[in-house]
């Protein structure tokens, strides 16, 4: 949480104390944040080579299906994990 100075002066002076409580992501929830992070990277690398001038390669749609199928298990473990 943050203070403006005022906020936190007011609050130092009406109770003596801050509450600092620092709110922590779950191990599993950092991790799914990671893989949706990577995978944006190489969808976005892919969709610059898509709008320029080079035509996409084999590997790139080679790579775009995998991308496809790893969004596709990520949303199944998001929906398993928060159930």
């Amino acid at each position: 949480m943050k203070f403006s100075v005022s906020e936190y002066l007011l609050t130092m002076g009406l109770t003596g104390k801050i509450d600092r409580r620092e709110k922590v992501l779950p191990k599993e929830v950092l991790q799914l944040i990671g893989l949706l992070n990577h995978n944006a990277a190489n969808l976005n690398q892919i969709a610059k080579k898509r709008n320029g001038i080079e035509p996409l390669t084999a590997f790139d749609r080679a790579e775009l299906l995998i991308q496809s199928r790893d969004l596709k298990q990520l949303s199944e473990s998001i929906k398993n994990y928060l159930k």
